[in-house]
Parts: C-alpha cells; structure tokens; sequence
C-alpha cells in the first residue's frame, strides 16, 4: 500500500535543492554542526535504519523493480524514521548523509558511512566490490560515528581477493582512527549468473571467521549478520559486538519480527540494522514499522 501524506513539505526540498546549487559550502557546515551521541544507548543497544542500496543500483523492494528511485520520497520515508523515537541513527552513502545534514535530520544520531560500493548488483564485476563510497579520512572529516563495508566472498571468482585486500585496510585505517566499523560478511556464489548470498548456518560463520580476521587490528570491528537458522552457533563463532542485518522485505512482517526478537536475545547482538524491510513496508506504514522493530532493540524491562 503506497503512503499518501509526506513528512516533509515540498518547501523543504525546495529549500534543499537551492542550497545545492547555490550553497555547497553548507553541506560541510551541517555536519560540522551536527550534535553527536555516544555510538550505544544507555542499555548498550543500537537500532540504524540503511539507506546504501541506490548507490549500488540496487532499487528494487520486494517485486517493485524501482521502489527506491525516487529521492525524494526515500528522503522522506528516512527522515520521518529518524523522527521516531528509539531509531539511533542511519547508515547511507556520502549523497544520502549530505541530503539528510542540510535537511537537519542527523541531530543526536549515529551516523554510519557506507564505504563500497562498487559492485554493481548484476554485473559481471560484481565481486570486485570497490571503495566508491566513503573512506575513513572523509568519515572522520566528516565528523561521522561509524564506517560500514560488505565483504562477499566466492571463492570461484578472482575479483574477491581484491575486495578481501581492500576491506583489510579499511578496517587496519578505521582501527588507527579509533573509529568503529562494521563489515558484512557473506560467503556467495553465482548462481544462473546472479550474485547470490549463501545464507545456511555453516556459510555464515565461516564467513565470520575470514571478517574477523581482516586487518591489523580487531579492536573497532564490528560484525553485520543476517538472521539464519542456528544463530546461537553462529554467535558463538565472534566475540566481537554484533549488529542484525534486517533482509529483505517479506509477506509476512510479524514472522520477521520474531525471528529478530529471538536473535536480539543472543550473547553478543547488540542491535539491528534495517532498510528496505522498515522503509518500505508492504502496508505502507513506516510508523509502525519502524516503531515494532525499536520496541524490539530497545526492550523496555518488565514492572
């Protein structure tokens, strides 16, 4: 169900746009204004919604091949999220971030810097996953809290050596600058010609296994995990904090929810990070959405 209200008012994207062209300039001066927080809440939880998916040309949620293509509407479901309480912030490529700082939306929030993506979903280089996004010397000029790579690894395809090599010395940079990173591991293959991720118990930890171990220091890594069967075994495979990977948009929310509830409760998970499943839900209400899974990190303790 398609939502029929907008959050923000056309003259506040008119108001964007000007500053654009004109203002350039202003872009630097929002985020060098912004109010930042600790990384973890009180209770050592996090809940990031994600916005890096255009970036990679990847549009689609659930069977609408373009769900995300319009900006402007994007923008507006992102910042009516970051609106609602227990979201803690937004993880987004450098013109995602850019828009929402002049916008004022990233006030009091973590601030994720999405870092590659340059394996554009489809393409026959699709493991040869660049650096097109943020570094870590913008991250840290641009004052943001946190760095976000993701790691596919088919061990078929030639290409992965070099994602492999590049996501060790983000992480080996984001340690020198005392900066926390999340890496999104996956073990995938080809499949019919599509990059598909492997998401059965073994594939995810051995997938743990080679994140954990990139660069020359652990100390600021942090994982990004999807939500498979056994997660108990795949928790015990890294000491290192633990962030959910919210999937895809599915027909059925309320068995999503569960899932995440369960998996929140493990040693280790420290929160979810969730995009599409949350933005763009199948009945149109990002409210309700966004405020079911907040409810679920940020669980209130019993009277």
């Amino acid at each position: 169900m398609p939502r029929t209200e907008r959050f923000l008012s056309p003259e506040r994207f008119a108001r964007l746009r000007d500053l654009r062209a004109r203002e350039p300039h202003r872009v630097a001066e929002a985020l060098a204004a912004r109010t930042r927080r600790p990384v973890l809440s009180d209770a050592g939880r996090l809940f990031i919604v994600a916005a890096d998916h255009p970036a990679r040309g990847s549009l689609a949620v659930g069977k609408e091949s373009m769900a995300m293509a319009d900006r402007y509407d994007l923008l507006d479901r992102l910042t009516l999220a970051l609106s609602r309480p227990g979201v803690d912030g937004v993880l987004g490529t450098p013109d995602i971030i850019d828009d929402l700082a002049l916008l004022g939306a990233l006030d009091g929030k973590v601030v994720v810097g999405s870092m590659n993506r340059g394996g554009l979903r489809g393409a026959s280089f699709e493991y040869d996953d660049r650096f097109t996004g943020y570094d870590i010397p913008a991250i840290v000029r641009d004052r943001l809290d946190f760095a976000k790579t993701l790691l596919r690894v088919n061990l078929t395809d030639t290409a992965t050596a070099d994602t492999l090599e590049a996501n060790a010395r983000a992480v080996s940079a984001a340690a020198r600058a005392r900066l926390p990173i999340m890496v999104e591991p996956f073990l995938s293959e080809w499949r019919g010609g599509a990059a598909t991720n492997m998401l059965d118990p073994d594939s995810v930890i051995a997938s743990v296994g080679i994140a954990t171990g990139l660069g020359n220091s652990s100390a600021y890594t942090w994982m990004k995990l999807p939500v498979v069967d056994q997660m108990e075994r795949v928790m015990e495979a890294t000491t290192l904090p633990t962030l959910l990977l919210g999937g895809d948009r599915t027909a059925d929310p309320d068995a999503t929810y569960a899932t995440w509830e369960k998996a929140l409760a493990l040693p280790g998970v420290r929160g979810l990070v969730v995009g599409r499943t949350l933005i763009y839900p199948p009945d149109g209400d990002v409210v309700a959405a966004v405020d079911t899974a907040a409810s679920l990190v940020h669980v209130q303790p019993a009277a």
